[in-house]
């Protein structure tokens, strides 16, 4: 039996089953089971959960919130259940500003809604969900989007109140207000959440190093089952496959979809079809980050050589990516613009892709605002994005305070620069083409310059290959 099959419930009465002919998956309920379902079942006494260590930091967060919007009421929904295909829903996962805003997690309730109503002095701030229904109710048995026959154990409000230190109350006492302000739909109120999560706080940078180190555990189980890889027919889906399980076992799972592209197709920058073969001889590109319980994920890349050992051409590639990058982590200074940090890592790959001949002109000429770019046709993508709670984080946030904003302590970003030849691009020589490296890692500003969250990862060619021999030993 699959998640989400809704259509395999059960009519509550024998009459309404008869009359009902709009699936053939539904079947009528025996009016024995209708008279003993709701008795017989044991007390549910509830300790209420101590708080948990997000919610002291949830409600600054929407103290903030409160006091940027004085005087108007604001609609914060954790979204709904997608569909994945007929009956069945993807897993649900919370909106990133609900989570961030409530503290409620991998575990929080589809439907459920943040409400800030105003008053004199700010705001009044409720959480509404659809709490576990009574269990001499149909929805307790016949519903299997939220019953708990169907789906387990379901929270109450006594017991999400005082988990989330928050005032909650049932859904159906929700009502609508003409000219609320909504999550997503207004643009004002979306951009300030999203600004909010610029600077992570003390808890969101302990849980963005959680998601690390278990993303690290995941790279080195991918080592180890590298062998298996390349023996079978789609060996990319082989070290996907190994990365998950980490991910759902030590975490919520992958942050975003996993990117397991060996040989020519480590040059496609977002390659998850992952059916390719692994074969000995060639890199395979591996771009993985586990979202931690909090919802908090990495994104790391490692560009590794399948046979243990990289070819002098691969080495020559991977240590100019890797001089990009330190190039990038030496510029992250507080006070640098966001954007000068992808400058550094770009100045590296002009310089060296002229080196090797491979641009029509200097790499000064290259590095022209207006006029220059052709080293872009090696690497398309930016350096860096902000990280946290979504994989690419702050994505609403102004420009100006983004791209162009200044770096602080408590901003976490990637540094991710990269080399792409295509098998096909007839611009480099041909021991070059189906060559892709990226090398990504996690950084943290601090007072004192950025801090490498990943940096227990190998990162230079060197490394790399002690790493491989070490876990395939």
């Amino acid at each position: 039996m699959s998640t989400g099959e809704r259509d395999t419930i059960a009519e509550p009465t024998v009459e309404a089953s008869a009359e009902n002919g709009t699936t053939n998956r539904k079947q009528p309920f025996p009016q024995g089971f209708l008279d003993t379902i709701s008795t017989g079942w044991a007390e549910r006494p509830e300790t209420l959960p101590a708080p948990r260590a997000q919610a002291s930091y949830a409600a600054i967060r929407r103290a903030a919130v409160s006091a940027a919007f004085p005087g108007k009421r604001l609609v914060i929904p954790a979204g709904s259940l997608k569909q994945r295909s007929n009956d069945t829903d993807y897993v649900f996962r919370a909106h990133s500003a609900f989570a961030h805003l409530t503290g409620w997690a991998s575990d929080a309730e589809p439907d459920s809604v943040l409400v800030f109503a105003p008053t004199e002095n700010g705001h009044d701030i409720t959480l509404f969900f659809r709490e576990r229904a009574d269990r001499t109710t149909t929805e307790f048995y016949a519903d299997a989007t939220v019953g708990e026959f169907w789906i387990g154990p379901r929270p109450s409000l006594a017991g999400v109140a005082a988990d989330l230190q928050i005032t909650t109350a049932h859904l159906d006492e929700l009502e609508a207000v003409e000219g609320e302000l909504v999550l997503d739909e207004d643009e004002a109120l979306t951009r300030f959440v999203s600004e909010l999560r610029l600077i992570k706080d003390e808890f969101e940078i302990a849980e963005m190093r959680r998601a690390v180190e278990i993303t690290a555990n995941g790279f080195d189980d991918i080592i180890r089952e590298l062998p298996a890889a390349t023996a079978h027919a789609r060996g990319e889906r082989v070290v996907e496959g190994v990365f998950h399980r980490r991910a759902r076992e030590d975490g919520n799972g992958e942050g975003y979809d996993t990117i397991a592209a060996s040989g020519p197709h480590a040059c496609y920058l977002h390659w998850t079809r992952n059916d390719g073969t692994v074969v000995p001889g060639d890199l395979i590109l591996v771009d993985a980050g586990v979202e931690a319980d909090s919802l908090y994920t990495a994104d790391i890349t490692r560009t590794l050589p399948v046979s243990g050992t990289f070819t002098e051409v691969q080495r020559r590639v991977y240590e100019t990516v890797r001089e990009a990058a330190d190039a990038a982590f030496a510029a992250a200074k507080v006070g640098v613009r966001f954007r000068d940090v992808h400058g550094a890592a770009m100045k590296v790959i002009a310089e060296r892709t002229a080196e090797w001949g491979l641009l029509p002109v200097t790499a000064e000429e290259a590095l022209d605002a207006d006029k220059g770019g052709q080293h872009r046709r090696y690497m398309v993508h930016g350096t860096s994005h902000h990280l946290g709670i979504d994989v690419h984080d702050c994505a609403q946030a102004r420009r100006e305070m983004y791209y162009d904003g200044i770096l602080a302590p408590g901003m976490v970003f990637t540094i991710e620069p990269g080399l792409y030849f295509q098998i096909d691009d007839l611009t480099v020589p041909a021991e070059l083409r189906g060559i892709g490296v990226r090398i990504e890692d996690d950084i943290v500003m601090s007072e004192d310059g950025p801090v490498n969250l990943s940096a227990g990862i190998p990162r230079t060619a060197d490394e790399v290959e002690a790493w491989i021999a070490r876990l395939q030993s």
